[in-house]
């Protein structure tokens, strides 16, 4: 049976390769983004000989990302993916950063995540009630901000740090449904990341391009696929031609007492702790 995908954020970047990407492999594809690139991206799909349609709206928008749902499944008959792309950043030092920039990051990142997932999952958990056998996908965008920190985006680290937490609490309880959930912290060239990435994004010279965005869509398009039913909450990193799991936080050395601690004592105890655990990654631009 053809697999239908949703696609979020998927008039440019890594979101427009995707969806090609979908389209190429037979999947039927709904494009979402916020203008006409919707519209763009969806018959370049159809030209190549694919199938797709374009719904054009903010994710974080909670009525709108019902209707998201539900126009897949109209065109469609179904919804079997579910690719949450869309994302912006607004880059500034938190001391400088403003209530809208961090409001504006998090509801679209965050919440632009959260409210199509809730909408989905709602379908398929009802699919699972009328005895259907659900292998459904849901493949979520975090980054190497959200995993390590990026100084200068703290919003935006947040964001996609809330991302991997929402993505391993979804795994957790979405597997009664029959429904997988994965992240990717993908490194390519976008329109978000020009100024981050400016100086490893000059021409190639071995005639690979390291950062082109279509490097991190193989690995989508296998995640959302039948086959990727037995990996759940779980963070791939992907760049170029490398990829690699991310492992989160873990339980680390402790100490115990067998009561309350007491302030002087603390010092002592904590540095010794410190001394045992590995030492944390750096912050990116620290």
């Amino acid at each position: 049976m053809t697999r239908v995908v949703i696609v979020t954020g998927a008039g440019q970047g890594l979101g427009r390769e995707h969806a090609l990407a979908f389209g190429r492999h037979g999947v039927r594809v709904v494009v979402n983004d916020i203008g006409a690139a919707a519209e763009a991206v969806a018959g370049e799909i159809r030209a190549a000989g694919g199938t797709a349609v374009a719904s054009e709206g903010d994710v974080s928008d909670w009525a709108y990302a019902q209707s998201l749902v539900r126009k897949a499944i109209a065109e469609f008959g179904r919804l079997d993916a579910l690719v949450n792309n869309a994302g912006i950043n607004r880059d500034r030092m938190l001391a400088n950063m403003s209530e809208d920039e961090w409001d504006t990051v998090l509801r679209v990142d965050l919440k632009g995540h959260f409210a199509p997932i809730r909408h989905a999952v709602g379908y398929w958990r009802e699919r699972g009630k009328q005895g259907e056998q659900v292998a459904a996908r849901i493949v979520n965008t975090s980054s190497g901000a959200g995993l390590l920190g990026s100084v200068g985006q703290g919003n935006y680290a947040a964001a996609k740090a809330g991302i991997a937490a929402l993505t391993v609490v979804a795994a957790a309880e979405f597997a009664r449904y029959g429904v997988t959930v994965n992240a990717i912290a993908p490194s390519a060239r976008t329109p978000m990341t020009e100024a981050v990435f400016a100086e490893r994004m000059r021409p190639p010279e071995s005639g690979f391009d390291a950062m082109h965005p279509g490097n991190v869509s193989p690995l989508v398009v296998w995640l959302a696929g039948a086959e990727s039913g037995d990996v759940t909450g779980r963070m791939f990193e992907i760049e170029g031609g490398a990829i690699g799991v991310a492992d989160g936080w873990q339980h680390g050395p402790a100490a115990s007492k067998g009561g309350r601690w007491e302030v002087a004592e603390l010092g002592a105890a904590v540095r010794e702790l410190l001394a045992r655990a590995p030492a944390p990654a750096p912050v990116y631009g620290a």
